[in-house]
């Protein structure tokens, strides 16, 4: 980080006020979409120039005795003192992307640049200038991994710390757990298949959220380790159940992934190693993560979806893709987040929603999934609605695989999903 002494003095300065009883104060990390393809399209010269008039642009938004500091390629951390409570807060962040409304270059080249936030609040999220600013990053990734303009730190402590080569280890060596979570037909009423989800606890780091490390391996070169590794451990329960069973099993795929050469084919081969048929497969991708790479994202889906596998968009509703974005991707499935489903049966508003969704879906020739069913209530809302299937707790909570499949084995085959 550039500027980190500076940075980290201005944060301490405020909390040594703080500590003589002179209020709560913020930092905002903020990354500004957009400057890197200034400089490789109009220049360096024009790079700086731009990033030049953001730093001022936020200044010029904000009051005098805000400050805002460099802190790295398209990066920025602003210090806010002496503002009593988050409204105040989300005040200064709405002035900063209002300060993006227009372009960041001169009239002769003008280029729309976009603020991502990441925000923190002394004393609710940290209490060290190393503390305050790592979390704000984390925040900022957060709100850039959904597709929103800003994200408050939503942890209560601070985000577990993972050893590169502890993590490394476990993949490599198997320590990981596959889990499944059942997927219920609720047109039929009975089990469709189930979610594919990766758990880590070992006698060494205890149990580490998938919150943690899935991020975690994004951001580093493990993504792709972590990748095969979910892939393959899917696929060896999928080839113990026994013949025919008709469940479909969907296993999570980060598009950090999408760039590696030969992803495709390494997929089709384990297929074929393990035994399974690819129209059991459903490879699921979120909303966000998609838009955010759109061209990319849609020639590996065509690709995979040419092969028999399914696509699944997950948490569908909360990011910015719009329809136009849902015809150019080869999907065979919606999924519904949790945040619209948990209020049809309270909010009439979300319910004309969540219905309109349904009935998308199926003009577009995909299934609807619902996220997060809770109580039998919702699930009989959704049914109505022909909603196709749904997960939740009311449905059945992620299991080891194992158990998973030892169950199954024991019942009659369902209804094909």
């Amino acid at each position: 980080m550039l500027n980190r002494d500076r940075i980290f003095a201005a944060i301490q300065e405020l909390l040594d006020l703080a500590a003589a009883g002179e209020g709560c104060f913020a930092v905002v990390f903020v990354r500004v979409l957009g400057l890197r393809e200034i400089r490789l399209r109009f220049g360096y010269e024009r790079g700086e120039q731009a990033e030049q008039n953001a730093r001022t642009r936020m200044e010029q938004s904000l009051r005098p005795i805000d400050q805002v500091h460099h802190a790295g390629d398209e990066s920025f951390a602003v210090v806010l003192p002496g503002l009593r409570n988050r409204n105040h807060v989300l005040l200064a962040v709405t002035r900063l992307v209002s300060a993006f409304e227009l372009p960041l270059v001169d009239a002769s080249a003008p280029w729309q640049g976009r603020a991502v936030m990441g925000v923190v609040v002394f004393p609710e999220h940290g209490r060290t200038p190393d503390e305050l600013c790592r979390r704000a990053e984390t925040a900022l990734d957060i709100a850039q991994r959904r597709g929103e303009q800003y994200a408050f730190d939503e942890s209560t402590a601070v985000p577990t710390e993972i050893i590169y080569e502890d993590f490394r280890d476990a993949i490599e060596n198997n320590r990981l757990q596959i889990h499944f979570q059942p997927v219920w037909n609720l047109q039929t009423n009975c089990l469709g298949g189930a979610e594919s989800l990766a758990r880590w606890t070992d006698t060494n780091n205890g149990t580490t959220s998938p919150a943690d490390f899935v991020p975690f391996a994004e951001q580093s070169d493990l993504i792709l380790a972590l990748t095969r590794w979910s892939l393959n451990a899917t696929l060896r329960y999928m080839a113990s159940l026994p013949p025919a069973h008709g469940l479909r099993f969907a296993f999570n795929v980060s598009p950090r992934v999408f760039a590696k050469p030969g992803l495709v084919e390494e997929l089709i081969d384990a297929l074929s190693i393990w035994g399974v048929l690819p129209s059991a497969l459903i490879a699921e991708v979120t909303e966000t993560a998609l838009v955010n790479d759109l061209d990319l994202s849609v020639q590996v889906l065509r690709r995979l979806r040419e092969t028999g596998i399914g696509i699944a968009i997950d948490d569908f509703g909360t990011g910015f893709a719009s329809i136009s974005y849902l015809r150019k991707f080869p999907a065979t499935e919606l999924k519904i987040d949790q945040s619209l489903i948990r209020d049809i049966g309270t909010d009439e508003h979300t319910a004309k929603l969540v219905r309109a969704v349904i009935s998308m879906a199926h003009a577009l020739d995909m299934e609807a999934v619902a996220e997060g069913i809770e109580d039998q209530s919702t699930q009989d809302l959704l049914a109505d609605m022909r909603c196709d299937f749904g997960q939740g707790y009311h449905l059945g909570r992620p299991e080891p695989a194992a158990d998973f499949v030892a169950r199954f084995s024991m019942q009659q085959p369902p209804q094909s999903r």
